[in-house]
């Protein structure tokens, strides 16, 4: 089993990143057996296809490595690089367009929905990410990739694009390509702002106070709890109680979230509760949950050093994984390397 999956290098990391997405790669990584790896990477080439600063783009890739290694991926266990060190995903997405087609990708709802009304104006990248994103699997014959509903459909072209190759290119009983299956992850706690419970917590959101970032320290970590919008009402003891109380529900998610206990369980041990006592006792779950993530993400984000050579190492992993299949391509399409 090998397992490949990425993720958009964003900046200014916080909880919602964490619960959402972050702590189901490293759930992922602990539960593989001996004989199965988990490959993942930091999407830096998919992020240049919308308007960017190089700067921040920069700056974003290496806080996420730290984020990742903090969180609990392992880069003794797992193989963690980006894209840009590892030349052969882009390679292979220029071999693939080959096989790919318009018709599909015109059908790609996340094409339609980042173009919107702008198509003309939109980066040809934006149009072809979706092969690159069958490469960035491809390449690495991964038997698994983890996605949500949103990326349901690219995987169903990553397939589709491994199936045409393989039936174009290669005999029946010597297909090159891996059809990948997908893994559904367990369903992910959804975040919202401390500030307004029917919005995701957001780095865009222009109010610190919104969210719990990895970076906070425990004073920090316990003020925004404190200050976290609520209402007068004290918690009920069952789920229909929190009905039309956004921010109430909210802060038992998390609370459920980070002690992996159901809201149900956290309203039977709180419910009656006002919220001067639940919010300091939903802080301290945050503080010890965040203490030594937030201490190791602040010690690699000064270590570049240490940084760069957990990529490094990760990205010539990787790069001997998709050697073999990126030539196998060149070899199937008839291309002369000498």
């Amino acid at each position: 089993m090998r397992v490949v999956s990425g993720i958009q290098p964003t900046g200014n990391l916080h909880l919602g990143n964490y619960l959402g997405a972050i702590r189901n790669w490293v759930r992922m990584q602990d539960e593989m057996d001996a004989d199965s790896e988990c490959l993942f990477f930091l999407a830096d080439l998919h992020a240049i296809s919308m308007s960017h600063e190089p700067a921040e783009l920069r700056r974003a890739t290496l806080e996420m490595a730290a984020a990742l290694v903090a969180c609990g991926i392992d880069p003794d266990r797992s193989i963690l690089f980006n894209q840009a060190q590892v030349p052969q995903h882009a390679e292979l997405q220029w071999l693939l367009n080959g096989t790919a087609r318009m018709g599909w990708l015109n059908r790609m709802t996340q094409w339609k929905d980042k173009a919107g009304k702008n198509r003309e104006g939109a980066s040809v990248a934006l149009f072809t990410y979706p092969v690159l994103q069958a490469a960035d699997v491809l390449v690495h014959q991964a038997t698994h990739v983890p996605v949500g509903d949103d990326q349901k459909q690219h995987l169903e072209l990553a397939r589709d694009i491994a199936q045409k190759f393989n039936n174009d290119f290669c005999t029946e009983d010597a297909p090159l390509f891996t059809l990948p299956e997908p893994i559904t992850p367990p369903d992910a706690a959804r975040i919202m702002s401390l500030r307004d419970g029917s919005k995701k917590m957001s780095k865009s959101d222009p109010s610190d106070m919104s969210r719990i970032n990895l970076s906070d320290d425990p004073d920090e970590v316990m003020k925004k709890v404190k200050k976290a919008k609520t209402d007068p009402e004290p918690l009920p003891s069952e789920r229909d109680g929190l009905e039309g109380r956004a921010e109430a529900l909210n802060l038992v998610t998390i609370y459920a979230a980070l002690t992996d206990r159901s809201v149900d369980d956290v309203l039977a041990e709180h419910g009656g509760q006002g919220f001067g006592a639940f919010k300091p006792a939903l802080g301290e779950v945050l503080i010890e949950t965040l203490r030594p993530i937030s201490a190791r993400f602040n010690q690699l984000l000064e270590d570049r050093e240490a940084l760069d050579a957990i990529l490094a190492r990760g990205a010539a992993r990787a790069r001997d994984r998709a050697a073999p299949t990126l030539a196998a391509t060149y070899e199937a399409l008839g291309l002369v390397r000498g």
